[in-house]
């Protein structure tokens, strides 16, 4: 019963993060991706720090995680399979780095300022859906 609990709990925490730090404003992770404004002093390194606390608290838990045989909430871990860097591997992150790039957005601090009422999420998610859905149909997942 609890299971059902923890994954809308973890994205709205996740969500909450996201609103607090700002990065669901693309102009911030844009700021950030900006390398060329590192000289002229307008590069913007609050999402390096955003990373640094996602370690802090990741790599412990993590450290955690693997001392236990299974995890609270589920009868078995999940662990990938898959450990080769393939061309699907690196077509989608090609994807989904120029998407970053280019909007400023990725799927999770989208899915926050769409929440906010961002208007550009309202092109951006479901054309997000889409692209998911057309790599589910041609994957045949």
């Amino acid at each position: 019963m609890r299971l059902p609990l923890i994954a809308p709990a973890a994205g709205l925490l996740f969500g909450a993060g996201l609103a607090v730090s700002g990065m669901h404003d693309p102009a911030k992770v844009l700021g950030f991706l900006d390398v060329a404004a590192i000289a002229s002093g307008g590069w913007d390194p609050s999402l390096a720090f955003v990373m640094a606390g996602g370690l802090a608290v990741t790599l412990p838990a993590f450290w955690y995680a693997r001392r236990r045989k299974a995890p609270l909430a589920a009868p078995a871990f999940q662990t990938p399979t898959a450990t080769a860097i393939d061309r699907r591997l690196m077509l989608g992150a090609l994807l989904f780095g120029v998407g970053w790039g280019l909007v400023g957005y990725c799927p999770g601090p989208a899915l926050a300022a769409l929440a906010f009422g961002a208007t550009d999420t309202i092109v951006f998610v479901p054309a997000m859906v889409a692209g998911m859905a057309l790599a589910w149909l041609v994957e045949g997942s």
